[in-house]
């Protein structure tokens, strides 16, 4: 059985240690991208099952990697995450992501979501 493939897009080094952690008790391959322009060149060489994309980062914010990867890819399965307002979360549905995690979030969440758009992990 291949591993699916699961991209972090997140510059927060705690926040994406704790993804790191729990997505590592599924079987998934994990991706780790610290900005918007490494998010959207490994998207393209890598090809991702899933992307959990960070709002707010360094070089390109994640609403511009995420309109950029959907036009790679319009069927990228893009969750965004965020400790930012609900607009913003707004803006990142709009520019092509499927849901929005909240900062601070739980493994339960993390896996609820996982399991709605897709089954990895």
């Amino acid at each position: 059985m291949t591993r699916k493939k699961v991209m972090i897009v997140e510059d927060d080094d705690a926040v994406l240690e704790v993804l790191k952690v729990m997505l590592s008790k599924g079987n998934c391959q994990i991706l780790v991208a610290k900005n918007g322009q490494e998010a959207i060149d490994l998207y393209r060489f890598a090809k991702p099952d899933l992307v959990l994309m960070d709002i707010e980062l360094p070089v390109i914010d994640g609403i511009t990697a995420t309109k950029e990867i959907k036009k790679l890819d319009p069927n990228a399965k893009i969750i965004g995450v965020t400790a930012y307002s609900r607009s913003k979360g707004k803006h990142l549905i709009e520019a092509g992501a499927l849901d929005i995690i909240d900062k601070p979030f739980t493994k339960k969440k993390i896996f609820q979501i996982l399991e709605r758009y897709t089954s990895v992990c």
